[in-house]
């Protein structure tokens, strides 16, 4: 396990190098976030990349999206807070939605694109998930207005 901390956002984040949470996912990094105030979970993320898993490929990153995105969009979060496959400047998002606990999930491939012609190459080279128990009012710190 790896201690760290957030210096923007003074969160303490505990990671560990974790295999096949997905089957036959490859390596990923499991990190759990505590609030700045309350010192409780606030987010967890799974991320895949190289550098969680030197065997990952873009083919890989790309099933394990594929296997996430279906089961998230099965998995009956609220309709009105769906979004699903929009090209972000560092990839796509491929899904964020809300539950009836105000609980967001998010999955974005990160990633390049090359080339001129649309459509334009995209080269996958991480998967990141997050589980964010307070999107809207996160507990990290912020500078209070007039304080600055």
């Amino acid at each position: 396990m790896r201690v760290s901390q957030n210096g923007a956002e003074h969160t303490q984040v505990l990671s560990i190098k974790a295999s096949d949470v997905l089957p036959e996912g490859g390596g990923a990094e499991v990190s759990y976030v505590l609030g700045y105030k309350t010192k409780k979970l606030i987010q967890v993320s799974v991320s895949w990349s190289k550098a969680t898993d030197d065997k990952l490929t873009p083919e890989r990153l790309v099933s394990n999206a594929d296997t996430l995105h279906a089961y998230f969009m099965a998995a009956g979060y609220k309709p009105d807070t769906i979004v699903n496959n929009v090209a972000v400047s560092n990839g796509l998002l491929l899904f964020r939605g809300g539950d009836a606990a105000g609980h967001t999930t998010v999955l974005l491939l990160q990633g390049t694109t090359t080339g001129d012609k649309t459509p334009r190459a995209f080269s996958p080279n991480a998967l990141v998930l997050f589980y964010l128990a307070d999107a809207k009012n996160p507990d990290v710190y912020r500078v209070q207005p007039g304080k600055f």
